[in-house]
């Protein structure tokens, strides 16, 4: 029986879907489902909903028929066992799929015309990998417009086990109809050969033995772990949430509250990422067509891979399976998709008091992670929940960038740094939008963009010293793109004019941005029209239930973002004050490629938070709990224990009266 009505479908309510649909539509193998996902009741509906109500089940799909590549959503009722709505959908082109993407390699490896373009360079197809991109709407050729078009980039695996991104077929694309797979043209534009470089990364491939330098580190909690997880209920400390996960988005964080002194208060109803673009900034050949929107047009959940214990988390881990749809509406299941684990974060709070001693706590953390493989890159995402009230989503990026031969040794790229032999790594970026639907004690609030600045020297300021923050309310959806500036070191309150603290300010909490960049992209350019999104830090819009993606909801092969993406959502310019409001932030990596992001990524990490402003009286960790000393353990023989302390108190001191 299902718990709540945002619990995530069943593998068992994907067949149904398909069933109902097979049944009452006829749908058959000519058709493909792109997504089966839950259809999430109204916000409105589900905080009414109350242990015990009836719920009623929903599913939404998209699916194309392949002979005329027609698009329809369906929306099944499987509580009644019966199609609420079937509607076809022109003019779009739904996400591409894992089980496409299989059977194009496989097609393409066998089609005679690759066989032999292939041949002409001396590369056997069976050591290729062909890697289909969508094609993106800003460049696709008008004749071929109405297709599902992909186009395949080719790598070679130089030896069976090896890296097959070390070598790319330079000059070689094919443009390939995804419906048929059938070769629309193979585009042989030049051929630089395969520099002799060093791409291996697996030992027993590239020869460099692991190194045994570091000693093993044991991660141990012998009475268990702090959190409990009941159906998708996770509670932790004092926090306490839902957790979905989906094709698209992959996790879902749901009714996000925190525990203060026994009122359990609203934070969040739903955080996800909602858009992932990756815009290759080279307009060469090889490249001009790289414009991945990684979670609209393959989805992130779809990309997630399972996590081994040891490697992925380390220490007391609890892992969740993912549930998710193929193409024909069957369940597949990712093992161990989420990881749940606690994690030591060094210290929460300290003081040293020359009488008193010193007041230490250790600092633990909440982990939700997932890890998802998108071709080349591998992105790794961790929302972690913190004792002080803090929220943090950290992404790191890591896996094989992508690298592309040069015609001639000495050449250089102005759009990449050389990072091998003849071998250049194009700049490129990678746009992360989060969608952050908080509700701050209840879902009516208002957003303010805080600016910290200097006043002017005056008879009350003589030295200049005094630095003042102003305010700025965001009153409508027309300033609803907000900037970040550095130099007024902005940030961004969700505040409740409704509810004061103990002080008599509104309760808040704080968007603290970090990995912000400017797009750099003309304001005429084809890409920025796909996904205005881009162009700012922040957007602030009233929340509906249906605005979830703000490069539109079909990305793929899109022109722009009006099919029910941010330039058609603020067009009504709603006011934001006093209202229900989602923040989408965009953050992300200004990747200028490095020599040491070869042969393989050491992570990148970036990270945004989310603290409360306000919203407590006091720090809300004040309580947390002493570590047995026991737990920090003296060095072995104890006696350079004392040694050091001693010394350490007495450097302390001279420091503190120094000052």
């Amino acid at each position: 029986m299902t718990a709540h009505p945002l619990d995530s479908l069943t593998g068992e309510e994907f067949s149904r879907t398909a069933e109902i649909l097979t049944r009452e539509h006829g749908i058959d193998a000519g058709w493909r489902y792109a997504s089966i996902v839950l259809q999430e009741p109204p916000k409105t509906e589900v905080k009414a909903w109350q242990e015990g109500d009836p719920i009623v089940r929903r599913s939404f799909s998209v699916l194309w028929k392949k002979a005329t590549n027609e698009v329809h959503e369906a929306v099944v009722d499987l509580t009644n066992d019966a199609v609420v709505s079937f509607t076809h959908v022109p003019g779009v082109t739904p996400n591409f799929t894992l089980d496409e993407y299989h059977d194009c390699d496989l097609a393409m490896k066998a089609n005679e015309q690759v066989r032999a373009a292939l041949a002409a360079r001396g590369v056997d197809p069976e050591s290729v990998l062909f890697d289909v991109w969508t094609y993106g709407g800003a460049v696709i050729p008008e004749k071929w417009r109405d297709r599902r078009l992909g186009w395949v980039d080719l790598w070679m695996r130089a030896v069976p086990g090896g890296n097959p991104y070390a070598h790319p077929v330079s000059g070689l694309k094919i443009i390939v109809d995804m419906n048929t797979l059938e070769v629309l043209e193979i585009e042989d534009h030049h051929d630089y050969g395969f520099p002799e470089v060093g791409g291996e990364y697996v030992p027993e491939v590239s020869g460099i033995p692991e190194s045994t330098a570091i000693k093993p580190l044991e991660i141990v909690q012998p009475e268990g772990v702090s959190f409990t997880v009941d159906g998708t209920v996770i509670t932790w400390d004092r926090w306490q949430f839902r957790l979905g996960f989906n094709w698209r988005e992959g996790p879902v964080i749901y009714q996000v509250s925190f525990d203060d002194d026994g009122e359990q208060r609203d934070i969040a109803y739903r955080m996800s990422f909602a858009e992932m673009i990756v815009p290759y900034r080279d307009s060469s050949f090889d490249h001009y067509r790289r414009t991945a929107f990684d979670i609209g047009e393959w989805g992130l959940g779809y990309m997630c891979t399972s996590l081994e214990l040891g490697c992925d988390c380390l220490g007391e881990i609890t892992y969740l399976d993912a549930v998710l749809p193929d193409t024909a509406g069957q369940p597949w299941t990712i093992k161990n998709a989420i990881c749940l684990h606690e994690e030591d974060n060094a210290v929460l709070w300290k003081h040293v008091d020359p009488d008193v001693g010193a007041e230490v706590r250790r600092q633990r953390r909440f982990v939700v992670s997932v890890h998802a493989t998108v071709a080349n890159y591998e992105y790794l995402i961790y929302w972690r929940f913190y004792q002080d009230g803090n929220i943090e989503c950290e992404v790191r990026a890591t896996g094989i960038m992508v690298t592309t031969p040069m015609e001639n040794e000495g050449d250089s790229s102005r759009t990449g740094t050389t990072v091998d032999r003849r071998t250049y790594a194009p700049f490129h970026q990678h746009f992360l939008i989060a969608r952050l639907d908080l509700d701050v004690d209840g879902d009516e609030n208002t957003v303010v963009e805080s600016d910290s600045m200097p006043a002017p020297i005056s008879e009350t300021n003589p030295l200049g010293l005094d630095l003042v923050t102003q305010a700025t309310v965001i009153e409508s959806e027309s300033q609803a793109g907000r900037t970040f500036s550095w130099e007024r070191q902005r940030g961004w309150k969700v505040q409740n004019p409704n509810r004061l603290n103990a002080f008599g300010s509104p309760v808040a909490y704080k968007l603290v941005p970090s990995a912000s960049f400017p797009a750099m992209f003309d304001e005429s350019s084809p890409i920025l029209k796909r996904n205005p999104v881009i162009g700012k830090t922040v957007w602030v819009t009233r929340h509906h239930d249906g605005e979830l993606y703000p490069a539109g909801d079909y990305p793929t092969q899109s022109r722009d973002d009006s099919h029910n993406g941010m330039s058609s959502w603020i067009a009504d310019d709603e006011s934001l004050v006093n209202e229900d409001v989602v923040l989408w932030y965009n953050f992300g990596i200004h990747h200028i490629t490095r020599v040491e992001d070869w042969p393989i990524m050491p992570a990148d990490t970036i990270s945004f938070w989310l603290k409360p402003f306000g919203f407590f009286d006091r720090n809300p960790s004040i309580d947390a709990a002493r570590m047995p000393s026991a737990h920090c353990a003296p060095p072995k023989g104890g006696h350079g224990h004392g040694h050091e302390g001693h010394a350490g108190h007495g450097h302390e001191g001279h420091e503190h009266h120094h000052h």
